[in-house]
């Protein structure tokens, strides 16, 4: 039996994501967001949600142009105060001590201490409603050596990334690996 719990930004899991732009003055800001994913794989892009209120959106519409900072699970903390400061108010990379570095493909900067980065230029933008929504196509991937495995791609073991869940508002790690995609169906057997 299923029990109506009301419509609400609710899936499992978000991601947990600092976005890298530039303010209007050129200077480095981070701002962590949550909803955002995968939403093409040719061209490869991505999706993030930003209000107009945020203090990252005009730079982000000014540059046509962000970075996805996928943090650490040692990050956590530096993460969530991304999400809680202003850049109006406050320098959130003095205040954490992460360094900003200048993306060479495109205008906005990412942060030199997390284990993966995507390069994103903006290619849509679509209202809706409290939200805009920014497509962006990666035009690179950058990743600490230490998080590659022997074929060159990033090992979510290594990485370490963390998810958020909206509605309980706590952070979770990921969990076990339950088996290699394209091999699991296998299992399932048909009289």
């Amino acid at each position: 039996m299923f029990e109506s719990i009301g419509a609400k930004p609710l899936v499992f899991t978000t991601p947990v994501w600092i976005i890298g732009t530039y303010d209007l003055d050129g200077k480095p800001n981070m701002m962590t967001v949550s909803w955002g994913g995968i939403c093409c794989s040719k061209p490869p892009c991505v999706n993030i949600c930003l209000r107009k209120a945020t203090y990252s959106f005009a730079g982000l519409v000014e540059h046509a142009a962000f970075t996805i900072n996928v943090p650490s699970e040692e990050l956590a903390h530096e993460a969530e105060f991304f999400g809680r400061a202003s850049g109006r108010t406050t320098d959130k990379l003095a205040a954490t001590g992460l360094t900003a570095v200048r993306s060479e493909l495109v205008d906005a900067p990412y942060l030199a201490e997390v284990p993966l980065v995507l390069e994103c230029a903006v290619r849509h933008t679509l209202e809706i409603g409290l939200h805009t929504m920014f497509v962006g196509e990666i035009l690179d991937i950058k990743a600490a050596e230490e998080v590659l495995d022997s074929r060159g791609i990033p090992d979510p073991k290594k990485v370490r990334p963390f998810v958020y869940s909206p509605e309980a508002k706590v952070y979770h790690g990921l969990g076990v690996n339950l088996g290699k995609a394209g091999t699991l169906y296998k299992e399932i057997t048909r009289d």
